[in-house]
Formats: structure tokens, sequence, C-alpha cells
């Protein structure tokens, strides 16, 4: 690796210690040096071995992110494109499944994989502020999603109230008037569920709508199978709803497929919003309308800041920050009423 150095100081005409910089980013190097160098490495083939840098940092070049289930395709989407990200860098992302379960978040938490990997990202779903709080490991770590906020800690996630009320405001704006909340669950206001449920409520008394506890369904999970149960009940009801707002995509697929498979029409008896807009959602159909996180923002922020601590530059305080979001109009919602036809359609909201 030495000799490479050399090779590439003598073709750019620097010193080694700049060659260093350029390759190992200790210090910034002057714009036309840094082509110079960079220029000469790839003339040259230059590979640096990463693996070896680490090593003399002390580290082990991996980090970690932890999510509540791999087959979620929305978190699927987000790992990927945090590994491409963790690449850029130099880092290598490995994946943790916690199942949604309390003992393995706390475990992740408290730094069971401290000796394994340089930093963790963690999307928490059982855990709230007060372990968080309480935490004593100093493994850097990113929170992604809403299930805490308020720590210590960077953590990045989309307002999912304001996502919800802008589900709400576009089912209003078609003229439904019974719209329904399935996947309803949990008791910290800042979990995902419970602020989503918060933003949907906000919606309908921001449209003034009477508050209709019949229409709000609970779910044990977020699958498709919880929105079709959840579906299905709702259809037994006296007066139905006309629309759908869904936890997330899951939900929202499972509650269309009991729906036609019970005769309704989408959209023209019940019109159906997901959040996440996974690429399922988008080949279904009817296509589905869904609130669309900026997924490669998300993965980009949470990588980066996660790094940054790991090679402690600069030192900055912990930051909270809400990414945007997007509504994509697709078929479940857009169909017959507004004469939707061809591509999709985007509402930029947040």
């Amino acid at each position: 690796m030495g000799a490479s150095l050399r090779s590439i100081a003598e073709r750019a005409g620097v010193s080694l210690a700049t060659v260093s910089n350029v390759v190992n980013g200790y210090r910034p190097v002057a714009e036309p040096t840094r082509r110079r160098v960079q220029q000469a490495i790839d003339e040259l083939g230059y590979t640096p071995n990463l693996s070896a840098r680490h090593l003399r940092r002390g580290r082990t070049g991996l980090i970690a992110l932890a999510i509540p289930e791999l087959t979620n395709p929305y978190f699927a989407e987000l790992a990927e494109m945090a590994i491409r990200e963790a690449a850029a860098l130099g880092y290598t992302l490995v994946m943790e499944s916690t199942d949604a379960d309390a003992d393995m978040e706390l475990a992740l938490l408290g730094g069971s994989r401290r000796h394994v990997v340089d930093g963790l990202i963690l999307s928490p779903v059982r855990i709230g502020r007060t372990e968080v709080l309480a935490r004593r490991d100093a493994l850097p770590l990113v929170l992604i999603g809403e299930g805490v906020s308020d720590v210590p800690h960077d953590h990045i996630a989309i307002d999912n109230v304001a996502a919800s009320r802008a589900a709400v405001a576009h089912l209003v704006a078609l003229g439904r008037r019974r719209i329904a909340f399935i996947g309803a669950r949990g008791h910290d206001d800042r979990q995902s569920a419970q602020l989503r449920l918060r933003g949907f409520r906000a919606g309908i008394a921001a449209a003034g709508l009477p508050d209709r506890p019949e229409l709000t369904v609970v779910t044990d999970r977020f699958g498709r199978a919880d929105g079709s149960a959840a579906m299905r009940r709702l259809l037994t009801l006296a007066e139905p709803p006309d629309a759908v707002f869904a936890y997330n995509d899951l939900i929202a697929l499972g509650a269309m497929r009991a729906a036609t498979d019970a005769g309704r029409r989408i959209p023209q008896d019940v019109a159906v919003v997901g959040i996440d807009d996974i690429e399922e959602g988008r080949y279904a159909n009817p296509s589905l309308t869904s609130i669309s996180p900026d997924k490669a923002e998300i993965a980009r922020l949470a990588v980066r800041r996660l790094v940054d601590r790991i090679e402690g530059r600069p030192p900055r305080p912990p930051y909270d920050v809400q990414t945007p979001f997007t509504m994509a109009v697709r078929q479940s919602t857009a169909g017959a009423r507004s004469g939707f036809r061809g591509p999709t359609q985007v509402e930029h909201l947040g």
C-alpha cells in the first residue's frame, strides 16, 4: 500500500502526506491538488485497503441497521439505499431484525453489538424515550422513524401528523365523508401509529366531519392480512366507509383485496390511501395512492450522520430532522371520479 501511495505522489508531483490526506480524508486539500491526485489514482488503478484503514483506526468498518422486520418492503427499500450510501463512505452495512421485540431493541440499545460494529442505526417500535434516555453505552447511535424523539441522539423521520392530515384532506377533496383509519395501535403518543391516528383525527376535525369511533380499527400487526381482516370488519357496518386511510401500504393492499373480494369497486365505492409508497403499491391493480417519504434522504442522512459520529468530524449537537414527503396519487383514489389516466401524478406536500 505504501509503494502505491508513493507512486501516486510521484505521478501527481505532491508529497506522500498530501496523497494520504486525499485518500483518507484526514485534512482538506486544495481542489486543484485533489483533482491531480485523483487523476493519478485513476491512472495507476489504486484501490485503498479499507479493512486495513479501519483496523489502523481501531474500527471494524461495519455499521448496523436494525429494523422491525426484514420482510416489510418499506424497510427493504430503505436498507438497499442505506447499503449504497454506506459503501460510498467506505463502510459495510449489516442488517439486524428486531421483530418489533422490546428485549431485542433494548439489547441493541445497550451495546450488544459494540465489538462487532462501529455504530448503529435503529428504528425502534417497542421502546420509548425513557429507555433511550437511560442508555449508557457510547456506541454511536442514529434513530430513524417515529418511535422515539426528543432525545440526545440524532433522529430522522417524517412528520406523521402532517402526512396523515394530507391523506385525509385528499380524500375529503374527493367528496368522501365516511373515512376509516386502519392500523391504530400503541399507547405512546410518539409511536408512529398514534401519530398517524392523531393526524387522521385532526384531518377529520378540520373537515368538519363527525368522529366515528367504529371507523377506527386496531390491528395486531401491520401486514396485508391485518388490512384484509380490518376491511372485512368495516364492511359489516350498517354504514361502511367510503374511504380508508391505512397506517401503511401493506395494510392498504390487504384492505383493497378484501374490498374487491366483497364486490366493492375501488375507488368508486371505497377510496384507499396508504403510507410508504412501496414498489408493490405502484404495480397493484388498481395502483395505490400513497404518502411517499423521501426514503433516499432518510438513508443518506442516517448513514452520513452516523459516520460523522464514528469518525468524530465535525463535532455537532444531536439534531432532530423531519424529511419531506409527497403524495403519489394513483388509481385507488383518482380513478373514475377524476378521470385519472396513465402515469402517477404526484402532489408535493412536505
